[in-house]
């Protein structure tokens, strides 16, 4: 038979996961009282909530994002906050700077959401850390057996070293990544690497770079693209490794290149996903987010009998957690409404 957990701590609505004994939300996607939010990437840190909760080194940046008019109050990781009936607290997901699992405690009962994770080694954020519950609300973002990329690679050498090769050519090295967490992961695995040297930033790269240097993280030297152009012979640069977001590739700044070539870095290199299939040069396969392995690795370390899913909820994630035995569900399955998917729960 299996255990009964009684009611669900979260469930799942329009507005993100809710905790109804601590009347919280978790990364809402809507304006609510009080917003917990895991780290400052878009998806998970909206405007227009009367208060927010995160990470003390997440503050920054979600200034950044949210306006200075917005409450923000930030929290040790570790510490214990009461909010209703519930104890909470942030633990680090090894994502970006400030990123948090979210542990939430009602009664001796424990659940906790992941946000976004990753387990490899970043010097720019705060490792993962594994947070022992029964109930784990996990992301899945790459959670399909096609995605396990080689562990303990030296990418900040390999970017190094295709720069390199672009600047010999007399070439310029277009790397796209990010503007918030993938940009300054890239900084901080060149900083090592190349002294006083500096690497050309896109102007929305900037923001998020400053708040990383604000928090003490050692990035690689920078200068913006715009003064870049214009202090360069002919207004075109050359042997310049440009760091960008992707959404710029088609930009008319690119006539300013001159000759250069492209590379992407993220986790959709790998195999024959549709961001692999694209025209760059060159792929690093870096992600933020954990991939199959450590997907898997994660939900057997924190002990959890019951697993939600989301991104990937109705795919292979799912199917393999239940052949392992584990009582695995889409995040669907918390939804508020209809009211018998609670009713289902409080009777597993």
């Amino acid at each position: 038979m299996a255990r009964a957990y009684g009611n669900p701590l979260l469930t799942f609505e329009k507005g993100g996961l809710y905790c109804e004994a601590g009347d919280f939300h978790i990364d809402p996607a809507r304006a609510v009282d009080t917003a917990l939010i895991t780290h400052a990437h878009s998806d998970h840190a909206r405007k227009g909530s009367r208060r927010y909760l995160c990470v003390q080194s997440s503050v920054g940046l979600l200034r950044s994002r949210l306006g200075p008019k917005a409450v923000i109050e930030g929290v040790p990781y570790g510490e214990t906050l009461r909010l209703g009936a519930a104890r909470v607290s942030f633990h680090p997901a090894g994502h970006i700077l400030g990123s948090a699992q979210v542990r939430v405690e009602v009664r001796g009962r424990v659940w906790v959401a992941s946000g976004d994770y990753k387990r490899e080694p970043d010097p720019t954020c705060e490792p993962f850390e594994v947070v022992p519950c029964e109930t784990f609300v996990t992301e899945a973002t790459f959670g399909t057996p096609g995605f396990v990329w080689e562990k303990g690679r030296k990418l900040g050498a390999e970017i190094h070293a295709w720069w390199e090769e672009n600047a010999r050519a007399g070439r310029n090295a277009l790397l796209f990544g990010y503007s918030l967490g993938k940009a300054q992961r890239i900084l901080g695995e060149l900083a090592p690497l190349i002294g006083d040297r500096e690497i050309v930033i896109h102007e929305t790269v900037a923001p998020a770079t400053s708040c990383y240097r604000e928090q003490g993280v050692r990035l690689a030297p920078t200068r913006e693209l715009a003064a870049a152009v214009k202090a360069a012979d002919g207004g075109r640069l050359r042997g310049e490794l440009i760091l960008a977001p992707p959404s710029v590739e088609r930009s008319e700044w690119l006539e300013a290149l001159g000759e250069y070539e492209t590379a992407f870095a993220s986790g959709w290199m790998q195999g024959d996903s549709p961001w692999g299939q694209r025209q760059f040069d060159r792929g690093f396969v870096m992600s933020d987010h954990a991939d199959w392995e450590d997907l898997n690795r994660t939900v057997r370390e924190t002990g959890a009998r019951r697993i939600f899913v989301m991104h990937r909820g109705n795919g292979a994630f799912v199917r393999h957690l239940k052949r392992q035995g584990l009582e695995a569900y889409p995040i669907s399955a918390l939804a508020r409404e209809p009211r018998e998917t609670a009713h289902q729960l409080e009777l597993l």
